[in-house]
């Protein structure tokens, strides 16, 4: 994401171009002052009526100090997951046992910002009292909701959005038409044309999407032919649903209308492509929707036809191009398809390409594809959780349940998922599953939960997990299960201070992963945590070697996130030997990886090596200053709770030798001023990357020196840690 503050615009991450927004002036003007006035502002109204779109334009003219952020609700299913939609929206990472609500109320606490709810009419309590909640506890937010009904939280200010005027709904048809390269007439008779139009728009009540909709048809039809066709359609269901809203039936019309002129495979299409529940790309709705009836080497001419017909809209993401369904119209093709009796097909069909998914994206981890599958899995993760949801709702896929949770294993550690991940390997492990199909599958999903735990600090319940993964494992006769439980007990052993035993269990382990011939990035990941062993006890060029080993094979096979902690074992050799400049090299490497992948543990701990190489240049201050970010972030990662004084040592060290150097007051001066970095601030700032302002030199004293020596000369241990500070941001 660019970094808007170098531009003058508040961070967030709700799109600078919005979509050309056609009339609505004097709405847009009453939704501004609302959000003058009032902290919680809902914008209430017919679905296809705008709401979306003048909340992100009303909510783009806003500066919040720390920017605005927009939360696509629309494709939440389960309410448990509301907390955690906003939590990946906000761009937080937390590796702790806390609660997305904890997360999210730490978060914000002393932040000013505005959040976007988008899509809350079929969440409207749990919603509600988040937003109550959130409020009551983060003065400095404000709250713009999107739905059809109000959330009823006190004080909040409704603004109920009327459809658009036949002269602004002219407007909108005829810039939609231009978009497509048609007009709305011809030359032949263009008053008829223009009373046609005008009638048009009056017909469809003012409804933006239904003028999308009708404007999807003007490459074919004119204006005339459009509005005719619609008459038919309003005869015949005007005397439908007496109790719906006039305009509610108006957009059920447009949309039946519409659906009515597509051709059999687009509605077949249409319907199928309901089951998706976010944005998909055309691999997905090929083998997903494909077949009787919808040969899959046709999908792409169809797929074509609907957004052409504004049934479909395109986005380009990192993931590459995607397709979205606007909720109103796929509740619609969900009717369709609940009525043709193959919604269940349906829905296995997504469950098993989207566990196919799962299992392509985790031999990828283990490749020079790792980015590209760590922004695949982000697009895909509102697919990822309704097949997850799937398989553990049907009777018999416990063990798909397992297996899917478990293969995710890089995406809830490496990319900054652990509380999410927890959830469903929880979930998932307390089924049965059929003995045979899913012994496997549940034996790893144990492993996968004892390594969540770890990293979370929740030494108990991982002991317990590895335990029963252990005796299955041994009982099973699964060599490789067994390989994981000892790494993983070794991890646990080497987090608890206990060196001897770590060392013992990870070398067993990677002799256990050597005769099986497992090779991947947890099996380098255990090789480094042997090698923090090594340097735990004293061993650094045991441990160098072990690690440039590690950096050796990641480099031949493009793996990035298992290097970067190698990378910074390495780093923290060279500043023992007295080489701050290579340290420094490795450690940009090292916290880019980290960064890049969401990885808070991996972050955090660069920067806080990263502090003890500056203090030892001789820039205590500045050294001071990413001590703070590091204390800002530590409470989102598990690791403090260990109170490790291996650990703890490097920070310890680096924080006795600035405040020899600077004094009490200063030091504690610019830990605060490193306090008010957000994540990015502080990984820019650590990085020394242009445009990010660095806090004034502190005078030297003459002890400065004799600290900076001190600390270049220490022999802590290899994992600095950190206790206290603010939610990373």
């Amino acid at each position: 994401m660019r970094d808007h503050r170098r531009d003058g615009i508040p961070p967030g991450n709700l799109p600078l171009e919005l979509d050309t927004f056609v009339g609505r002036g004097a709405q847009l003007a009453e939704l501004a002052r609302a959000l003058d006035s009032a902290r919680l502002v809902t914008v209430t109204g017919a679905g296809g009526v705008g709401k979306s779109r003048l909340a992100a334009r009303a909510a783009a003219r806003r500066a919040p100090r720390d920017g605005v952020w927009r939360v696509q609700l629309a494709p939440v299913r389960d309410e448990e997951f509301v907390d955690y939609t906003v939590v990946e929206a906000l761009g937080l990472t937390d590796h702790t046992t806390r609660l997305p609500r904890e997360t999210l109320l730490a978060h914000l606490a002393e932040r000013e910002l505005l959040l976007l709810l988008d899509g809350v009419e079929h969440l409207v309590e749990p919603c509600a009292a988040l937003v109550a909640d959130l409020l009551g506890h983060a003065p400095g937010l404000s709250v713009l909701a999107v739905g059809r009904r109000p959330l009823g939280v006190p004080g909040e200010r409704l603004v109920p959005l009327a459809p658009l005027s036949t002269e602004e709904a002219v407007e909108l048809l005829t810039v939609r038409a231009g978009q497509r390269g048609v007009t709305c007439g011809y030359d032949a008779d263009p008053d008829a044309d223009q009373r046609e139009v005008h009638e048009l728009c009056r017909r469809l009540d003012g409804i933006p999407l239904a003028i999308e909709l009708a404007a999807g048809r003007l490459g074919v039809l004119s204006p005339g032919q459009v509005l005719r066709r619609l008459d038919d359609r309003f005869r015949l269901l005007t005397g439908g649903d007496s109790t719906a809203l006039p305009r509610h039936r108006t957009l059920r019309t447009a949309i039946g209308w519409s659906h009515e002129l597509c051709t059999p495979p687009e509605r077949l299409l249409w319907a199928r492509l309901s089951v998706f529940a976010g944005p998909f790309d055309l691999e997905a709705a090929e083998y997903v929707c494909s077949g009787d009836g919808l040969p899959a080497d046709e999908v792409l001419d169809v797929l074509t036809a609907l957004l052409a017909q504004s049934v479909l809209t395109r986005e380009e993401s990192p993931a590459g191009t995607r397709y979205r369904m606007l909720d109103t119209v796929r509740a619609y093709g969900a009717d369709w398809l609940a009525a043709t009796g193959d919604a269940d097909r349906l829905r296995r069909r997504h469950r098993d390409w989207y566990v196919g998914l799962a299992t392509w994206c985790e031999l990828e981890w283990f490749s020079p594809r790792q980015g590209e599958v760590a922004a695949r899995v982000d697009a895909e993760l509102p697919n990822l959780r309704s097949a997850l949801e799937h398989c553990l709702e049907e009777p018999d896929g416990a063990h798909l349940g397992q297996y899917l949770a478990g293969a995710l294993w890089f995406h809830w550690v490496g990319c900054g998922r652990l509380s999410e991940g927890r959830h469903w390997l929880e979930q998932a492990v307390r089924l049965d599953a059929e003995p045979t199909a899913g012994e496997q599958s549940r034996l790893k999903a144990l492993w996968v939960l004892a390594y969540v735990a770890i990293l979370q600090g929740d030494t108990v319940p991982a002991l317990a997990a590895l335990q029963e993964c252990r005796e299955e494992a041994e009982r099973s006769a699964n060599p490789t299960a067994v390989a994981y439980a000892e790494h993983r007990t070794g991890c646990l052993a080497l987090v608890s201070d206990d060196m001897p035993r770590a060392e013992r269990l990870l070398r067993s382990a990677l002799h256990r992963y050597r005769e099986i011939g497992e090779l991947n990035s947890n099996v380098l990941m255990g090789q480094v945590e042997l090698a923090m062993t090594r340097a735990f006890q004293g061993d650094l060029p045991d441990a160098v070697r072990l690690c440039e080993d590690v950096r050796q094979v990641c480099d031949d096979h493009g793996e990035r996130w298992a290097r970067g902690y190698a990378l910074y074992v390495l780093a923290y050799a060279a500043w023992s030997d007295g080489e701050p400049v290579r340290a420094r090299e490795l450690l940009a490497d090292c916290l880019g990886s980290a960064h890049r992948f969401r990885d808070q543990l991996g972050s955090v701990l660069a920067v806080e090596l990263l502090a003890l190489v500056t203090v030892a240049e001789g820039d205590a201050s500045e050294a001071a200053v990413l001590q703070g970010a590091a204390g800002r972030m530590w409470p989102s990662v598990g690791l403090p709770l260990f109170g490790s004084a291996h650990y703890n040592a490097p920070h310890e060290l680096c924080e006795a030798a600035a405040r020899e150097q600077l004094g009490d007051e200063r030091y504690e001066e610019c830990v605060r001023h490193g306090t008010r970095l957000g994540r990015r601030e502080a990984v820019a700032r650590a990085l020394r990357r242009p445009g990010v302002p660095v806090s004034p030199p502190a005078p030297r004293t003459a002890a400065g020196g004799r600290a900076a020596t001190a600390a270049r000369t220490a022999k802590p241990a290899a994992s600095p840690t950190r206790k206290g500070g603010e939610t990373a941001g």
